[in-house]
């Protein structure tokens, strides 16, 4: 909001300080080469500066509104697989009002930032939320085969495919 105030205050700026530049030049009380001047220094020291801080401002408040929206979305993701144990991948994008890809990017994200330890089934599309504690055998909980690091906190079956999010150990 910010930057859009600062960027209507420079066009407003440009435009009473060109008509009132305009005014004296017609009442002959500006010289052109005087009003010339005065639209120089208008545009670079009042006009580019509030165009340019509102447009910073502009971009970095969208920016921070898709961190703030991806958040939110993480959050909420985090509580359905809580509150339910598991869910299909399918209605988690349906209630996130997103795509399965994003759901899985959210997931990772989330098991990056050790705030997510369960499982996934990708041949059912079913993800497990699941308490370390349960998590802590060397087999597989959607097969019981041996398991193999995929990855910082991910462990993945070699047999059935599903990825286990473990936490860090340390």
């Amino acid at each position: 909001m910010l930057g859009l105030i600062l960027i209507a205050t420079g066009v407003a700026a440009a435009v009473l300080g060109g008509l009132w530049l305009m005014s004296g030049t017609t009442t002959e009380r500006l010289s052109t080469p005087g009003a010339i001047l005065g639209v120089g220094l208008l545009v670079l020291f009042i006009v580019i500066p509030f165009i340019a801080a509102g447009t910073y401002f502009w971009i970095r408040g969208r920016a921070e509104a898709r961190d703030y929206a991806r958040l939110a979305r993480e959050r909420k993701m985090l509580s359905i697989v809580s509150a339910r144990g598991q869910v299909r991948l399918s209605d988690l994008a349906l209630e996130l009002n997103t795509s399965r890809a994003e759901v899985k990017d959210a997931l990772y994200d989330l098991v990056g930032k050790e705030l997510f330890v369960g499982y996934i089934d990708w041949k059912e599309g079913v993800l497990y939320a699941r308490e370390a504690a349960q998590m802590t055998s060397g087999k597989c909980p959607s097969c019981g085969a041996p398991r193999s690091v995929a990855g910082k906190g991910i462990v993945k079956c070699e047999y059935c495919g599903a990825e286990l999010f473990l936490p860090a150990t340390g």
